[in-house]
């Protein structure tokens, strides 16, 4: 889906539930489709004030970001300790996660098996699917290389 015809539906939905259509809220959407990766609220609410601080205040980013979460536009992908990790989902196709605990380095991924997998799960169980995400932690190749370096060299202190 196109930015454009993202925003023309999003207004849509705004009407539908009597919330006010702003140009703050639609210069978040463009702004937050730049930024291009995973986020949390408040890294993106700064991110946004270095590149304009006239875009839009900390609760209209929050606000914002809730009600594209209730669009469809963003997704949840990652609930850690008492971090909340975001992504926009417009337009791109579906997708899991492996996070590293030790850097939070987030990789998404696909695999067809994985999919077919749960569709044959569900209708094992005669399971109507709305909605699912696959999130795997672990430790990353260069975490994981760092650690196999340190013990090296302790190894030999």
């Amino acid at each position: 889906m196109q930015i454009e015809e993202l925003k023309h539906k999003f207004e849509q939905f705004l009407r539908q539930r009597g919330y006010k259509i702003t140009k703050g809220r639609f210069e978040i959407i463009d702004r937050i489709a730049s930024y291009g990766q995973h986020f949390e609220i408040e890294e993106l609410v700064r991110w946004i004030a270095s590149q304009d601080r006239s875009v839009a205040s900390r609760s209209t980013v929050y606000r914002t970001v809730r009600l594209l979460q209730e669009f469809g536009a963003i997704r949840e992908v990652i609930k850690l300790g008492n971090r909340t990790i975001y992504e926009f989902v417009a337009g791109k196709p579906h997708h899991e996660h492996l996070i590293c605990v030790e850097c939070g380095k987030i990789i998404e991924f696909y695999k067809e098996e994985i999919e077919d997998l749960q569709d044959r799960v569900c209708e094992e169980h005669d399971f109507t699917p709305i909605n699912h995400r696959l999130e795997i932690f672990g430790i990353c190749s260069e975490c994981k290389g760092r650690k196999d370096e340190n013990r090296r060299l302790q190894a030999y202190a």
